[in-house]
This record gives C-alpha cells, sequence and structure tokens, in this order.
C-alpha cells in the first residue's frame, strides 16, 4: 500500500530521526513549524525513527490526514542521518527506499542532459 501511495504522489523524506509516536498533529506540525511547507498540500512526507525499521508517512486526502505506518519484519531504510530537512524524492530514489538501498547510488548512471554531445 505505500508503494502505491510513493509512486502516485510527490514524496518529501524528513531527514533525521523522528520521535514516531507522534501523530497526525505531532507530524504535521513538524512539517509546517521547522520544515515550512504546507501539509495540506497533496504530498506524502515520510518520517523514521531511531531503530530505522519503521517509517511513517503523512498524507492529506483533501477531506482529511492519512497516516501510514510501515514496519520492516527483515532489514531497515537507508535513512539520511543529517538535521531535519525535506529532501524531495526522485521515482528512482523512492524505488531505492522502499528496496533497503541508499538514496544515492554512487554507481547509478546520471540522467544525461539534453544538447550535449561529446
Amino acid at each position: 500500500m505505500l508503494n502505491n501511495f510513493l509512486e502516485e504522489s510527490t514524496t518529501y523524506l524528513v531527514t533525521g530521526y523522528t520521535d514516531l509516536r507522534r501523530g497526525i498533529d505531532g507530524l504535521a506540525s513538524i512539517v509546517q513549524g521547522t520544515l515550512k511547507l504546507d501539509p495540506y498540500s497533496r504530498v506524502i512526507f515520510l518520517f523514521c525513527g531511531r531503530r530505522k525499521d519503521r517509517i511513517k508517512g503523512l498524507v492529506w486526502e483533501g477531506d482529511g490526514f492519512l497516516l501510514l505506518y510501515k514496519r520492516l519484519d527483515n532489514g531497515l531504510f537507508q535513512w539520511p542521518k543529517t538535521e531535519t530537512e525535506a529532501m524531495k524524492l526522485t521515482d528512482q530514489q523512492k524505488r531505492w527506499l522502499t528496496e533497503g538501498l541508499a538514496l544515492e547510488q554512487p554507481k547509478a548512471i546520471k540522467p544525461g542532459r539534453p544538447g550535449v554531445f561529446v
């Protein structure tokens, strides 16, 4: 189910660790207060706890918030430890995240630029 939301919407990963005991109001206050973003926009915000085996997603559906929760049975999410900031994920980074890979793959082929010939 989380993969469906990630595929269909713009996704922001909230870096650093979040106290996952927070509910909708607490997570929305992080989005609005700390990140200076609109929690009512049609994007999904992902938060991760210190254990890195579970994440929460917060998304506004137009008539209310939806809180998503995923716990891995085997493995950990590769979560950036930097201070709290919102990192907009590309489609490739969303796939890497759900596959347990780091968001930056040094050996991945970088996207090309149109009009550049060697």
